[in-house]
């Protein structure tokens, strides 16, 4: 008879992967469901209900057992022309992250490669630097969400820096970076490639797009996520010269992009009126909500141009997110970095979300 402990397969000695994974932690998200899911600067308009008839129409002529398709070509032009460039000035994929993470990958060259960010900003830059072994640094903000321009340039040109990126609305901050400081980043870094992340760029109705032919070295990423309320369809592209689009490619699989995502993105495109005119509807939502909170005692909150608006209540904070998730909703701690002490995020989603926020917001402070 054979023991337990004799089938037991033995742990391995040998490291099959590299050597640095060891170190690192996979990828997880500290949100609780709730009624209100106001965390994730997701949108409440669920496009599938929008666009569902021209959808199923299109489901109607994909044929789901080959890899290529007509819808591929169509969606290639269709965003280009949504974007205002060349189709070969474009490349799309799974979501703004995927583009993010094929860049990361494509600009690694050694062990002492790195990205460089501002901070705080996405945190996932950080999570898929490490995915591909890129190192990453950070220059810190101020308390008021500027930064030296000097001192980022001045550590952007260390030899080992491959990438300088900034995201403009910047998560979690909400702000927009000044246009002349990036456009002095980009002068005085020729050689260097400047990822600007426009994930917010419907809200902010900002975007470089039309500098790109002054700026070789200028990369644009953006999403569907957003401006498209689509975060679980998966889908985003990077906007560049031909020359840096051709070179991104290739790190790129083959069939990177699911047929259903790409006749469903097709579809948003057809049908954007609907989505733009939602997203005005949220700039005013998220513009009354602004000027509700400042109203409130304590209650410290940073002006945005993205779908989302931070703010803190000092050293009640924590007392309050808690407070939040007791009565159903759910807002992101931000708090992280010192520039954002004691900070939090809410979402700008619907009128109902946003007014069981402030509702409660309201009765905590009475309390």
């Amino acid at each position: 008879m054979t023991s337990k402990s004799s089938t037991k397969i033995a742990e391995s000695k040998v490291s099959f992967f590299r050597s640095d994974l060891k170190d690192k932690h996979a990828p997880t998200i500290d949100i609780i469901p709730r009624k209100h899911m106001v965390a994730l600067n997701e949108g409440c308009q669920d496009p599938y209900q929008l666009i569902q008839k021209d959808f199923l129409n299109r489901l109607d002529s994909l044929s789901l057992n080959r890899y290529i398709s007509p819808t591929s070509d169509l969606l290639h032009q269709k965003l280009a022309d949504y974007a205002g460039v060349p189709k070969e000035q474009l490349l799309f994929g799974n979501g703004a992250d995927d583009m993010l993470y094929h860049l990361f990958l494509a600009v690694r060259e050694n062990a002492q490669s790195f990205a460089l960010s501002l901070a705080p900003s996405y945190f996932d830059y950080a999570t898929m630097c490490g995915a591909v072994d890129l190192g990453i640094r950070f220059l810190d903000m101020r308390s008021d969400f500027s930064f030296d321009v000097e001192r980022y340039i001045e550590l952007a040109q260390d030899p080992n820096c491959r990438l300088a990126i900034l995201c403009n609305p910047n998560n979690p901050t909400g702000n927009l970076l000044p246009k002349d400081q990036i456009r002095q980043i980009l002068t005085a870094l020729p050689d260097k490639l400047v990822v600007i992340d426009e994930a917010y760029y419907e809200f902010s109705g900002f975007s470089f797009v039309s500098e790109l032919d002054k700026y070789p070295n200028l990369i644009l990423i953006r999403s569907f996520s957003k401006g498209f309320s689509a975060a679980g369809l998966r889908f985003g592209y990077a906007i560049s010269s031909s020359q840096n689009i051709a070179e991104l490619w290739k790190t790129q699989i083959t069939f990177h992009t699911s047929v259903l995502v790409k006749a469903f993105a097709l579809s948003i495109l057809e049908n954007k009126e609907l989505f733009l005119e939602h997203v005005q509807q949220i700039i005013v939502l998220r513009d009354k909500l602004y000027r509700d909170l400042k109203e409130l005692p304590q209650l410290i909150v940073h002006p945005s141009a993205t779908n989302f608006l931070t703010f803190s209540l000092a050293g009640k904070s924590d007392d309050l997110y808690n407070d939040l998730q007791e009565h159903d909703i759910a807002v992101r701690n931000v708090g992280s970095h010192p520039a954002l002490q004691n900070c939090l995020r809410v979402s700008i989603s619907c009128e109902e979300a946003v007014n069981a926020f402030r509702d409660q917001v309201k009765a905590y402070l009475v309390k």
